[in-house]
């Protein structure tokens, strides 16, 4: 069967949440027996949000085949369980270059390149090419941006020409804002009805209109919306404010968006959706034993949503442990010899999080010192762990001054240091060590304890590593290397044995954890908190 599309487009407002509902739609389709794949289409010019600031996009997510992506392929891969890919999202950065490519290869035949055909058709490639291989029955395309901004347009042209070849086979969702006006005490659906009305003078018209509301939409409110917007009253559901969004697949049951979907694309529902074992991760999120609190010490702590993947992480995990997992928040730069021990007393376990750059580095220092010698359960991720070595070399080997040639190029104890492929690299963008590498554990270790198995395949994005050359005279001191990867020796893993629970990876566990299947080394370091 030749695969059909959704689309998914937001209007009013960004941040409505539209990788919500695309991954929530996938959900519900999956649990229903389709094959599904999430996509997502940004319209920034950047190639990829590698290069770009977390204050400005949020978490760089990485996928296997390392892509640096949007966060939104996070909660696609967190709701299904499948891995996204390259294919999975797409730029308007990374269409230009790809047309510009041709261009200059001559693919043209001397053609003037345009808007239309030629970014359009490269758009439609991009989105087609998931549902080449027959490998996926529906694939959902999520429109990044607000309709109406003028990046957006050549996205919402392709999906126009997508629509009109596919007919039948195709379905647009709109995500919409129905704001409430406490002073008058109504909800207003005028948004709605303009957001409309610009997707349809782009020549675009949506099937289903899903609401995003703080209060219950009435029936009168529903038929208002749809006699303006010409779509079935039927078709037009609301969105309500969830304490979680592991919640909205459950809503989107209840409106019957599947239902709708399946209808409109012409597929059998087969059956109801098998929701049982996300029904039992809610009540374990609701219905939880005991609490811990985990201080998350980074330098972007202002901006949850540059550590998404870790807090996400930490609400899989707790769920596992029938636990939940308070996060404190603590930006790096403010920890200070006078401050730490009270910042830190009350907390049962320390994660030192990823990033780049000098900014806030003591205070990591600071905050892994008191975790290595309170006895505190410590997890370190990419900078994490190797703050996790360099406080180990200066504190423990009394190495004054080992630091990261990152930090520090002159060092005279260069115990991080910038990976040999990595020397001759120029261009910033998509040149780290990205993706999945194989590592093979050491039996006894924690991490060979947490995965309970000796070979494993985590992702990374990193330049620099541990320097092998210190490698005996850490473990020699009680730092050991746990985890290789077995084509470099590069060290992926350290740890303490004497310490109550203190884990270093170099790579990045929190991409690959799921709510069917949590993080181990996220469940062990809450177990570690629990005990």
């Amino acid at each position: 069967m030749a695969a059909k599309y959704v689309f998914v487009t937001g209007g009013v407002a960004s941040s409505l949440g539209k990788g919500i509902i695309a991954s929530s739609l996938a959900k519900l389709l999956q649990a229903r027996g389709y094959r599904v794949t999430n996509q997502k289409l940004d319209p920034y010019i950047n190639i990829d949000p590698g290069t770009l600031n977390p204050y400005e996009h949020g978490e760089c997510y990485v996928t296997n085949d390392g892509a640096e992506t949007d966060l939104d392929l996070g909660h696609y891969e967190r709701f299904t369980n499948i891995p996204t890919s390259q294919a999975n999202n797409i730029t308007t950065g990374r269409i230009y270059q790809n047309v510009i490519d041709k261009e200059r290869r001559g693919d043209y035949l001397g053609k003037t390149v345009q808007i239309i055909p030629h970014i359009t058709d490269e758009i439609k490639r991009s989105i087609k090419l998931l549902g080449a291989d027959d490998k996926y029955d529906v694939v959902i395309t999520e429109i990044g941006g607000t309709v109406g901004d003028i990046e957006s347009l050549p996205f919402i042209e392709a999906v126009r020409q997508l629509r009109w070849e596919k007919g039948e086979r195709s379905v647009l969702i709109h995500l919409t804002l129905v704001p409430y006006l406490a002073a008058a005490g109504e909800l207003k659906t005028k948004p709605t009805q303009h957001s409309v009305k610009s997707l349809l003078e782009n020549g675009v018209q949506p099937d289903i209109i899903v609401l995003r509301t703080e209060h219950n939409l009435n029936n009168t409110i529903r038929r208002k919306v749809a006699l303006f917007c010409n779509v079935d009253p039927e078709a037009v559901i609301q969105s309500l404010d969830v304490d979680t969004i592991y919640k909205v697949p459950m809503n989107m049951r209840d409106e019957k968006l599947d239902e709708i979907v399946l209808n409109q694309l012409g597929l059998p529902l087969n059956h109801e959706p098998d929701l049982e074992s996300w029904e039992r991760f809610l009540y374990k999120l609701k219905n939880y034993n005991r609490k811990i609190t985990v201080a998350l010490v980074g330098k972007y702590v202002e901006l949850h949503d540059a550590y998404k993947s870790i807090v996400e992480s930490f609400i899989h995990a707790g769920a596992v442990n029938d636990c939940k997992v308070e996060i404190k928040w603590i930006h790096s730069a403010t920890l200070t010899n006078d401050n730490v021990v009270g910042t830190l007393k009350d907390v049962d376990g320390i994660l030192v999080a990823p990033g780049f750059g000098q900014r806030g580095i003591e205070g990591k220092l600071l905050a892994i010192e008191y975790a290595r010698m309170a006895n505190v359960p410590f997890l370190g991720i990419c900078l994490g762990m190797q703050m996790a070595v360099i406080e180990f070399a200066r504190n423990v080997l009394r190495l004054e001054g080992a630091d990261s040639v990152e930090m520090a190029p002159r060092t005279k104890y260069p115990v991080i240091d910038l990976m040999e492929s990595q020397k001759d690299v120029v261009n910033k963008g998509g040149t780290m060590r990205l993706g999945a590498y194989k590592c093979e554990l050491k039996e006894g270790s924690r991490a060979y304890e947490a995965y309970g198995t000796k070979e494993i395949e985590e992702r990374h994005r990193h330049r620099y590593e541990f320097n092998s050359q210190y490698r005996k005279q850490f473990e020699d001191a009680g730092m050991l290397t746990t985890g290789v990867n077995p084509e470099t020796g590069l060290t992926e893993i350290i740890e303490i044995p004497s310490h109550k629970w203190f884990v270093g990876t170099q790579f990045h566990p929190e991409y690959k954890s799921t709510v069917t299947n949590p993080h181990p080394l996220f469940v062990a370091f809450v177990k570690a908190c629990l005990s």
